[in-house]
């Protein structure tokens, strides 16, 4: 069998445009399990709260009394909200996980803009996702979502779908391809995520590559 690596930690920091660390953060041996366990528990409670906003990325960066969170969000106004109202419920749950104890840490949130929904492979993902929820047919939500991310201006794409799809008793997976996704050049910035789709026959598995330049 072959060996699967994730594109996306492949190319950590190989050149300069390469992806970039989602956590930027050093620690003891003794605090490192600590603070690990506590970003995937902001990351899982900000992606449940701003699901609505299409987050893109999630970026930790630490020092010694602050914590800065860089939200990458396809719709900031849902995640500042009127005011900055929702800005400030989202900073009182990241306290919430982060506890009494770091109570005077600082926790500064920016939001950034990612303006191309087709560009990103979570979203892409997402939305392929959503749509076959809805029973929609598969081949044509794939192909559509194709389209449009070769459309925006991305090298190639390739789609993966595996499950029970369409309702199919047996289950089985299927590749969808257009353009160049070179996996094993390290060089070329490629975009992936995967995301489960829970549908009324079972679950069905949805992987997106993105080759970027």
């Amino acid at each position: 069998m072959g060996q699967k690596v994730n594109p996306i930690a492949f190319r950590l920091k190989t050149t300069s445009t390469s992806p970039e660390w989602q956590s930027s953060w050093y620690a003891s041996k003794t605090k490192y399990k600590e603070l690990l366990l506590e970003d995937y528990k902001i990351r899982q409670v900000l992606q449940k709260k701003l699901s609505s906003a299409g987050i893109v990325a999630i970026r930790i960066e630490r020092s010694a009394k602050k914590i800065k969170l860089i939200l990458i969000v396809s719709r900031p106004g849902l995640v500042i909200g009127r005011g900055g109202k929702e800005l400030e419920a989202t900073k009182l749950e990241v306290q919430k996980i982060i506890g009494k104890q770091k109570a005077k840490t600082n926790i500064d949130i920016q939001v950034e803009e990612f303006k191309n929904t087709d560009l990103s492979a979570k979203l892409v993902a997402e939305k392929i996702s959503f749509q076959l929820a809805k029973r929609m047919p598969y081949r044509r939500v794939v192909l559509s979502a194709i389209e449009k991310s070769m459309a925006a201006g991305v090298k190639g794409i390739k789609v993966i779908l595996s499950g029970r799809i369409n309702g199919a008793e047996i289950s089985r997976r299927e590749k969808f391809h257009q353009g160049q996704v070179p996996l094993s050049t390290i060089k070329s910035r490629i975009d992936y995520a995967e995301v489960p789709c829970l549908t009324r026959s079972g679950y069905i598995g949805v992987k997106v590559y993105l080759c970027l330049t």
